[in-house]
């Protein structure tokens, strides 16, 4: 393990491997995606088809990677124990790189199943063996909400084998929600503390912790809503539950606000992508009052601008912090942030006007995360500073 590390930096901690190959997938899925519905991507399709296809890859390639890479990292800083290095990690990453490529390779459809399945339960494993052993309870939901999306991929693949889009669509969309629930715990913890980092401002007294328990489990009821197949059709009580999530978003950006924070690139593209996890419930809202036709538009809300957004500037900031580089992330970087806050507007805005408004979304997406590459593949790769 130590020759691995000592060789290769690239596997010394978790977010250097999955924040790459995380950042490099979204760039390939989407333009694929993008391709094939343009007519532009010939030839055979992945079993179920392209569009099944990219249900299951946003969340459960994409995003997975990004979220084992941030909390293979995090939990470490919070346990005090060493993070998951070397072959282990290396390990760790093939079985998701192996699920991504099963989609590519002629697999009879039993074998690409079966290699989705390990992932997350693999990771649930290694952050619950130290969050337990370290006995972090607060950390506790991380666990749960990581095994609930173990849960959502099992019913999108079992959707996928029964030939049932609509199993799959309602795994797929209560994954989503997970994500977005995941993102509420996480940002609530360090978007408040990169704020103050970054304006040097002083700490600010801890508040009470039920609006955070209020927001994580009406997140997971969210969640729990889809899976159940209640999105069918717009339901006047349950846009309450989108309501008071979104209320509880606006409540924390309310808080969070500083005016110094649209000086530093690294904290508005992050305040402004947490913003659109208000959109999108909000959104939901319009849609269980029958006010706004179309739940795609809430579902992109998050997906493009909640989920994306705070992806990039996530990872942007964290890969900065965690290689030791000063936090100022170069203006092409600052033009990705703008890029993908764009590519969320155009899916959301323009699409219902515009047939170009998927292929306007998917360009500005990759070259959103096309920047991150070319900027952070060498940041990733060196030793710290």
């Amino acid at each position: 393990m130590r020759c691995v590390t000592s060789v290769a930096p690239l596997f010394s901690l978790g977010f250097r491997p999955f924040f790459l190959a995380g950042a490099g997938f979204a760039v390939i899925a989407v333009a694929i995606w993008a391709l094939w519905l343009y007519g532009r991507l010939p030839g055979a399709q992945p079993v179920g088809g392209m569009l099944t296809w990219h249900r299951h890859e946003m969340p459960f390639g994409f995003a997975t990677a990004i979220i084992a890479g941030f909390l293979l990292t995090a939990v470490p800083n919070w346990t005090g124990r060493p993070g998951l290095q070397g072959w282990p990690l290396i390990g760790l990453l093939l079985v998701w790189l192996a699920a991504r490529l099963a989609w590519l390779l002629p697999l009879p459809p039993t074998a690409l199943l079966t290699l989705q399945i390990p992932f997350l339960p693999l990771l649930a494993w290694v952050l619950g063996r130290d969050l337990i052993g370290a006995g972090k309870r607060d950390h506790y939901p991380i666990l749960l909400v990581i095994a609930l999306m173990a849960g959502c991929q099992a019913m999108t693949l079992y959707g996928m084998a029964l030939d049932d889009a609509g199993l799959q669509r309602r795994g797929v969309l209560a994954a989503l929600w997970l994500v977005a629930a995941l993102m509420s715990v996480i940002g609530g913890r360090v978007i408040p503390f990169f704020i103050q980092r970054g304006l040097n401002r002083p700490v600010a007294p801890a508040t009470s912790p039920l609006p955070t328990r209020l927001l994580l489990l009406s997140s997971v009821l969210a969640a729990v809503s889809f899976a159940a197949g209640l999105d069918d059709a717009p339901r006047p009580w349950l846009g309450v539950l989108f309501l008071l999530i979104g209320a509880l978003h606006l409540l924390r950006l309310w808080r969070w606000h500083d005016r110094g924070l649209w000086r530093v690139p690294l904290l508005w593209s992050l305040y402004l992508a947490y913003a659109w996890l208000v959109v999108a419930a909000l959104a939901m809202v319009l849609w269980h009052a029958g006010v706004m036709p179309q739940q795609s538009l809430a579902t992109h809300s998050l997906a493009v601008g909640g989920i994306g957004g705070l992806i990039l500037a996530m990872i942007a900031r964290v890969s900065l912090g965690h290689t030791g580089r000063a936090l100022q992330p170069a203006k092409s970087v600052v033009l990705g942030f703008a890029l993908l806050l764009i590519a969320a507007v155009s899916r959301v805005a323009l699409v219902p006007f515009s047939s170009w408004g998927l292929g306007v979304s998917a360009l500005l997406w990759c070259s959103a995360f096309g920047v991150f590459l070319t900027h952070y593949t060498a940041i990733l790769l060196k030793p710290r500073v």
